[in-house]
């Protein structure tokens, strides 16, 4: 007979496993009005670190990997990974290209993901010669019908730091509400304590827009 952690174990591990066969085929590739979403692939790393950069004095008060400047190879290792992630399941990088002339303006994609609810949270930044024009809200929305449309999605999440106003009027933007502010829930890349902001989207607020 098995002892109570040795079944909790096989509990929990069977569980993992009916979970993930039940997990639905995560497009690698779908379009907006205006971008091409798409996962990352090998290749990728040279536009990647171009965009970065270009934004890497915007980035860094905001992104803890963005506190030097990548080099090509780098990037592309990244890129390979991401790809390796995406594939696994274990996290939905995704990255984000104009349609008119194939710009790639930065990356998004779904991370800390509960596939038994299932819940995700988006993630996003835009090289610093896109903003202002759109994209990333455009982005959100498109990811955010992806996944209550192709992934069952239950609930969607962006968090952010309270002093990113510009990622936090993103969310609104897309139809997140403010659910939370948790205060000194985590530092800054530069170390300083920062309250960060919960968005949250659900499926059944799907059929009060």
């Amino acid at each position: 007979m098995f002892n109570l952690p040795i079944r909790a174990f096989l509990k929990n591990e069977f569980f993992r496993m009916l979970v993930a066969k039940k997990r639905p085929h995560v497009p690698e590739q779908f379009e907006t009005e205006r971008l091409l979403i798409r996962v990352p692939q090998p290749g990728d790393g040279k536009a990647i670190n171009d965009a970065i950069r270009e934004s890497i004095d915007d980035l860094r008060p905001w992104m803890p990997w963005a506190r030097v400047v990548p080099s090509v190879a780098e990037s592309e290792t990244f890129t390979r990974e991401s790809a390796l992630r995406f594939r696994n399941h274990e996290d939905l990088p995704l990255h984000l290209f104009r349609k008119s002339d194939g710009l790639y303006l930065g990356g998004s994609g779904m991370h800390n993901i509960a596939w038994d609810v299932p819940r995700f949270e988006i993630g996003y930044w835009i090289r610093t010669s896109a903003v202002g024009h759109g994209y990333v809200t455009e982005a959100v929305r498109g990811i955010a019908d992806m996944a209550f449309s192709k992934l069952n999605a239950i609930r969607l999440e962006i968090r952010c730091d309270s002093n990113n106003q510009r990622s936090a009027a993103v969310a609104l933007r897309a139809g997140f509400t403010l659910e939370a502010k948790l205060r000194c829930e985590s530092r800054t890349p530069d170390g300083a304590l920062r309250d960060t902001l919960i968005f949250s989207r659900l499926r059944d607020d799907l059929a009060a827009e």
